[in-house]
C-alpha cells in the first residue's frame, strides 16, 4: 500500500460559507473514455439542472481517460462555450486515476462525481452533497440497494452488484450498501489527507476510498438514488470484478498487517463529543465494563472448574473457599491489565491484597449461600450447588466491580486534567512593515493549481487558510520548529485546536 506522506491531519469540520460570486463551491467530475455520443448531452443536462435548483456556484469538469475518438474535442467545445466547464485530458487510462487527478488539483471544498451516462437522477444531487457543505458528513454516496430505491436493471447486474457488496461486509467489515454506484461526493479536506493513502486507480478506487474512510472513522453519509441502468455500458463486468478480488485480497491484507496510516485521517480532539468531558459520566466506562464482563466470565468459568475438582476430596466450604482464593487472585490480575490498564509491578501486591478483601466479601456472600442451602436441605444435589453458587457469583460480580473501580485500581487522573493539546510555536522570521512583496500579489489562478491561492495566515474566500491547504510551502511532516517545548493546556468541553478555526 502506498504510504507517501499526507499534507497532516484533518481539520474540524464546519459549515462551508456561500463564497463569492464566481467562486465554485461544487466540482462535479465526469470521467469519460470514448464518449464522443454521449458526453456533450450529459453536460448540458447536468449544467441546466445545476444552474436551475443548485444555490452556490459550481464547475463541471470532464476528466478524459486517455480517449481515441473525438471525445476531447467535444469536450473542449464545451468548454469554450459553457463558462463553468473544465476539460482536463490525461494520457493513461483509469477511472480512479481521473478522479485523485482532478480532485487533487481542484480549489472547491466539495468534489464530487458522477458517470457519464446519467443512470441515477440528477434529483439525488443537492441531497447528495448537502451533509458534506453542511459539516455534517464527510463523504456521501448514493445507494442503489438502500430500500427506498427505485433502480431498474438487469438480473445479472443486480446479481453481481449485491454479490460484491456481500464479500465487502464478509470481508472488510464494510458497512456502506452500495459501493459501485457511480455517484460520490467528498470534502476536499478529506481528499487531501484520503486520497495518498488509495493506490488503485480503476474501477476499485471507490471501495478502496470508503473502506479506508470507514476504517478511520469518517462519516459516510446514503442518499437513495433512482436508477436506470445503461444497456450501452462498455464496462467489462468479468474483467472488472476481478480486479475488485485483487483490490479486496490487497486492502484486506493491508488492515491486517496495519500498514496503512489511518492515524492522518484523525479529527482534532474535542471534534467529537466522545472526546468531551461531563460531569456524572465516568470516563471508560463503557470500555471497563466491556473488559470486566470478559474476564469475570472467563473467571467464572476457572471457578467452577476448580470448585468441581476439588468437590472430589473435600466439602463444600472448602472446595468453595480454594477455588475462589485461586480464581480471586486470576481474576485480580486479569483486571489489573486488561480492565483498569494498569501495567508494570509497581503497586501489584497492595493490589492483591485489596483484591483478597473483595475477595472475602465474595467468600462471605457465596458461603453464606451455601449455608443457608445446606440449612435448607440436608443433602443438595451438586446441580443445585451449582445454580446457587452461580446466582450468588453473579451478585458478587456486580459488587467487585465497583470496589475495583472505585478502591483498588480509582482513577488517579482525575485529580488534573488528563488531556492536553500540545502547541508548537513555530519559527517565523521578522518582516517588517511595509507594502507587500510581489511574491504576495493576486494574479490569475487556473482551478487545478496546486499552489495556494492565498499566503498563509491570509483569508481566502471559504476562510483562514490553514497549513493543510497549503501546498507550496512545506509540508508540515518537514517542518523545522524554532521551540522544541510544547505548550500543555487542559481541554475543557468546549475547546477546540486553536490551528482549526471552527
Amino acid at each position: 500500500m502506498r504510504t507517501e506522506p499526507s499534507p497532516g491531519n484533518l481539520p474540524a469540520r464546519e459549515h462551508l460559507p456561500a463564497g463569492h460570486a464566481g467562486t465554485p463551491v461544487l466540482d462535479v467530475v465526469i470521467p469519460v473514455y470514448n464518449e464522443e455520443k454521449d458526453l456533450q448531452p450529459c453536460v448540458l443536462r447536468l449544467h441546466e439542472h445545476l444552474a436551475r435548483t443548485f444555490p452556490y456556484a459550481f464547475r463541471i469538469t470532464i476528466a478524459d481517460n486517455a480517449s481515441t475518438d473525438t471525445t476531447p474535442l467535444v469536450a473542449a467545445r464545451l468548454e469554450a462555450e459553457v463558462p463553468e466547464v473544465r476539460s482536463f485530458r490525461l494520457e493513461q487510462k483509469g477511472r480512479g486515476r481521473a478522479l485523485r487527478t482532478v480532485w487533487s488539483a481542484s480549489d472547491a471544498p466539495v468534489l464530487a462525481y458522477m458517470d457519464v451516462d446519467l443512470s441515477t437522477d440528477l434529483n439525488a444531487l443537492l441531497p447528495l452533497v448537502a451533509p458534506l457543505i453542511s459539516g455534517h458528513s464527510d463523504l456521501a454516496i448514493g445507494s442503489r440497494l438502500a430500500r427506498s430505491s427505485r433502480v431498474v436493471r438487469g438480473a445479472k447486474r443486480e446479481f453481481i452488484s449485491r454479490t460484491y457488496n456481500l464479500i465487502l461486509r464478509g470481508s472488510l467489515q464494510a458497512r456502506f450498501s452500495d459501493a459501485q454506484c457511480g455517484f460520490k461526493a467528498i470534502r476536499r479536506d478529506v481528499a487531501q489527507v484520503l486520497l495518498p493513502l488509495v493506490e488503485d486507480t480503476g474501477w476499485f478506487f471507490d471501495t478502496e476510498m470508503l473502506v479506508l474512510a470507514e476504517r478511520a472513522g469518517l462519516r459516510i453519509h446514503e442518499v437513495p438514488v433512482d436508477w436506470v441502468d445503461d444497456p450501452d455500458s462498455t464496462v467489462h463486468i468479468v474483467r472488472t470484478a476481478t480486479d475488485d478480488l485483487k483490490g479486496v485480497w490487497r486492502v484486506g491484507r493491508a488492515l491486517a498487517t496495519g500498514s496503512l496510516a489511518l492515524d492522518r485521517l484523525a479529527r482534532p480532539f474535542g471534534d467529537d463529543p466522545r472526546d468531551r468531558e461531563i460531569s456524572g459520566v465516568p470516563k471508560g466506562l463503557a470500555r471497563q465494563l466491556v473488559g470486566f464482563c470478559v474476564v469475570g466470565a472467563l473467571s467464572t468459568l476457572f471457578y467452577l472448574l476448580l470448585y468441581s475438582g476439588f468437590r472430589t476430596f473435600s466439602g463444600s466450604q472448602v472446595a468453595n473457599a480454594l477455588a475462589l482464593l485461586v480464581s480471586a487472585v486470576a481474576n485480580t490480575a486479569a483486571n489489573r491489565r486488561l480492565t483498569f490498564g494498569v501495567r508494570g509491578r509497581s503497586g501489584a501486591v497492595r493490589h492483591q491484597a485489596q483484591g483478597l478483601v473483595v475477595f472475602g466479601i465474595g467468600l462471605a456472600l457465596t458461603s453464606g449461600s451455601l449455608a443457608a442451602l445446606n440449612a435448607a436441605t440436608d443433602e443438595p444435589a451438586h446441580s443445585t450447588e451449582l445454580a446457587v453458587l452461580i446466582v450468588a457469583n453473579l451478585a458478587a460480580t456486580v459488587l467487585r466491580f465497583l470496589l475495583f473501580r472505585a478502591w483498588v485500581f480509582p482513577d488517579r487522573h482525575d485529580e488534573s486534567p488528563s488531556t492536553v493539546v500540545a502547541s508548537h510555536t513555530p519559527a517565523v522570521p521578522h518582516v517588517p512593515a511595509g507594502p507587500a512583496s510581489p511574491a504576495h500579489a493576486t494574479a490569475p489562478r487556473s482551478p487545478y493549481s496546486t499552489t495556494s491561492a492565498a499566503p498563509r495566515g491570509r483569508t481566502s474566500a471559504y476562510g483562514p487558510t490553514s497549513a493543510p491547504y497549503d501546498t507550496a510551502h512545506t509540508p508540515l511532516d518537514h517542518q523545522t520548529w524554532g521551540d522544541a517545548t510544547m505548550r500543555l493546556q487542559p481541554v475543557r468541553p468546549n475547546d477546540h485546536d486553536p490551528r482549526n478555526a471552527r
